[in-house]
């Protein structure tokens, strides 16, 4: 995430805008917000891209027909994709060629599930839900893989990994997990203090599946949750009777969000702040050479 937004903010810096990004960069409504005001422009299609315009394509990846559409149209590709995405469809793109049917773990419609299943349309079925998981065809049980969206909820892939193994003996799958460390790690510090708590506020945008499945990883330990982009989303009858509140946010999701909101509950009287680690983050990914600076 944060490789992606400091593409697009290197490339305002050393060109000015317009810069052109295909979809959100992040889902994420004040992150998409604040490049926007400072020259960078959102679009659903390439059609909307001046021919031979800079585009940046967002950190969920795109399919190889977008690819093929940007160099028709002669656009100067920046590409953001999440390296951990782009293993995504280096691993389709394997296990089609080996004759398996892949089976693709998300939720359709998401930005990130599109960009795979375009990577082998004819070899990828997408499955959604332990139903789907129990209903899904296969030309030969014996030649299946098994992939998954870098976003999803570490609980239920497992069940849906469970039912499809069953179901498939001889299922293989990637040599490392593809659900995103940072989405792990979100989801693993949740865990921890879900239940010692009366109530979760989830920092993130409609959009953000990653945040979408923190705010369900809550409710199903018992603990009621809710999504809120920012301080003012909070609402007071949420707090009635409430003494401890969980406060996480997702990975798209800038810190001064999460700041603002520890600082307009501690308004609402005495307050006090603890923090649970589980873990530390110290991954880097190194930036696209248009955008690097010369040393």
């Amino acid at each position: 995430v944060e490789r992606a937004i400091e593409i697009v903010e290197r490339l305002l810096a050393q060109r000015g805008g317009p810069i052109y990004v295909r979809k959100e960069i992040v889902h994420n409504r004040h992150v998409v917000d604040g490049l926007r005001v400072r020259g960078a422009v959102f679009v659903d299609e390439l059609d909307a891209v001046p021919r031979g315009a800079t585009v940046v394509f967002s950190a969920h990846g795109v399919s190889p027909a977008v690819r093929a559409k940007a160099d028709r149209r002669r656009l100067k590709v920046v590409d953001a994709t999440c390296p951990l995405v782009t293993k995504v469809h280096a691993e389709a793109r394997r296990f089609a060629g080996q004759g398996d049917t892949v089976l693709l773990i998300g939720h359709a419609g998401h930005e990130e599930v599109e960009g795979t299943l375009g990577e082998a349309p004819d070899r990828t079925v997408l499955v959604q839900s332990v139903e789907e998981a129990r209903r899904v065809r296969v030309p030969d049980p014996d030649r299946v893989t098994y992939l998954t969206q870098t976003t999803l909820s570490v609980d239920e892939t497992a069940e849906v990994l469970t039912e499809l193994r069953r179901r498939f003996p001889a299922l293989r799958g990637p040599a490392s997990d593809d659900i995103c460390y940072a989405t792990t790690n979100r989801q693993d510090s949740l865990r921890s203090v879900a239940r010692d708590t009366d109530l979760v506020l989830v920092v993130g945008s409609r959009n953000s599946s990653n945040s979408l499945r923190l705010v369900e990883l809550a409710e199903r330990a018992g603990t009621p949750a809710h999504l809120i982009d920012d301080a003012r989303d909070v609402r007071p009858e949420w707090l009635s009777g409430v003494e401890r509140i969980g406060l996480t946010a997702g990975a798209s999701a800038p810190p001064g969000l999460v700041d603002s909101v520890v600082a307009a509950l501690g308004g609402l009287g005495p307050l006090t702040v603890g923090e649970r680690e589980t873990t530390r983050e110290t991954i880097h990914f190194t930036l696209p050479t248009a955008v690097r600076r010369k040393s």
